[in-house]
């Protein structure tokens, strides 16, 4: 990061950024104090992420929201059962010389907004996983690198399951974060219809720009972790494995199967930014927990035992931290 003269003065840089940005986004978003942490922190970390909740709660409003305090490009794409791959990356079309010529999809922007992707089919669901995992799409051989910084914010309506296609496992495993929307309080609900009710539009400042964020980026990554925050993450996500030398007596009575080896990645690195958001220069085992559920959630599938007792996966995620 070239005008800081060193990585603590940018890490002190990024936490009064994030205060900044938290205060932007809140003079549009009611609440939602979480789910913004977990969205800004997906994005300084390069990942992706997906966000579950019902009709109504705002979700593409936080999103272009966040893209505006951001100065990113956004667009918005609403998933349905005859979307094709083209619709999303883009096709090749002639001109009128007869030339083929590439003309880009809504993916090309940096803040993508997947509206309802389990509403489309697979091989559509693919080609935008494809662009998450490469960061770039291929068309008649030729690779078209897509616009840095690049997130995906896809979400999940957890109602009306009829004619949907869930998102297999190894799919959702590409989501860094698992985002639970909850409906907000009786007080925050009275303040939402007390500010969408009038004639004034309230404004979002930019804070920070693309080169902003791919700087902060590469901050998150720079930032040392000691040897036993490292060893308590990959230990939690042995522990969600059923059935395995390190694997835990409740997942083995509970989880058909668990989490992966990129869960232990993404919540070191999760930590990471979370110890720079609440301005610390390195993370802890509480930065590991603070994000343990939005990583491990949509990583761990419960049996049918679980399901019948009712247990919830954030219940189990609570018992293999405690």
């Amino acid at each position: 990061m070239t005008r800081f003269a060193n990585d603590v003065e940018a890490a002190d840089a990024l936490a009064v950024t994030y205060k900044n940005l938290t205060r932007e986004i809140a003079n549009v978003i009611v609440g939602q104090d979480e789910v913004v942490r977990l969205v800004l922190t997906g994005i300084f970390c390069h990942g992706h992420s997906l966000l579950v909740g019902v009709p109504g709660l705002a979700k593409t409003l936080l999103v272009q929201t966040i893209a505006t305090s951001l100065d990113l490009q956004f667009k918005r794409i609403q998933f349905t059962p005859d979307l094709m791959p083209s619709d999303i990356i883009g096709a090749e079309t002639m001109d009128k010389e007869r030339n083929f010529k590439f003309v880009k999809g809504p993916v090309f922007a940096n803040i993508i907004l997947a509206d309802e992707i389990n509403r489309t089919p697979p091989k559509t669901q693919a080609a935008l996983l494809e662009s998450m995992q490469e960061y770039a799409v291929t068309i008649a051989g030729v690779r078209y690198e897509l616009p840095k910084p690049f997130f995906v914010l896809a979400t999940q309506n957890p109602i009306e399951q009829e004619g949907t296609y869930p998102l297999p496992e190894a799919q959702l495993d590409r989501f860094m974060f698992n985002i639970l929307l909850t409906y907000p309080s009786m007080k925050e609900e009275i303040e939402v219809v007390k500010n969408t009710t009038t004639d004034e539009p309230r404004k979002v400042n930019t804070i920070l720009t693309a080169e902003d964020i791919n700087a902060y980026q590469h901050l998150v990554r720079r930032v040392p972790v000691p040897d036993n925050v490292i060893e308590y993450a990959v230990t939690l996500v042995n522990k969600t494995r059923p059935n395995t030398p390190a694997g835990s007596a409740v997942a083995t009575e509970y989880l058909e199967w668990g989490a992966g080896p990129r869960a232990s990645q993404f919540l070191v690195l999760g930590a990471k930014c979370n110890a720079l958001l609440n301005g610390k220069y390195s993370p802890d085992i509480e930065d590991v927990q603070a994000i343990a559920k939005p990583v491990l959630r949509h990583r761990m599938v419960r049996n049918f035992k679980a399901e019948a007792e009712g247990i919830t996966i954030d219940e189990l995620i609570e018992k293999m931290m405690g």
